[in-house]
């Protein structure tokens, strides 16, 4: 009895160090996060990354709707003809962004 009664007050007072210098890395690990996404080199890369991303997906989006339209069932050709006209009538896409 007096070696479990050690064992667990061993668990628990390595489970109360563990936790709080978890607690602290996590702390540390979580600024070190912010400061690198509030970085401006990191933030204009992450835009324009985005928004070639937007113009690929855009003009691969029209290319295989062009090419695929006739092959594909005429229920699946009509929902990918009302999309394409849907983003070219208001000039806007899904995410708020202008298409250009």
């Amino acid at each position: 009895m007096r070696y479990r009664l050690t064992f667990i007050a061993g668990v628990a007072l390595g489970y109360v160090l563990g936790t709080r210098a978890g607690r602290e890395r996590y702390e540390q690990l979580k600024k070190s996060v912010r400061q690198f996404a509030e970085n401006p080199a990191v933030r204009n890369a992450a835009e324009s990354a985005a928004h070639s991303g937007r113009d690929i997906a855009g003009k691969a989006y029209h290319s295989v709707s062009d090419k695929v339209g006739d092959k594909v069932p005429a229920s699946v050709a009509d929902r990918v003809r009302s999309l394409r006209d849907r983003s070219s009538q208001n000039g806007e896409d899904d995410w708020g962004t202008t298409n250009t």
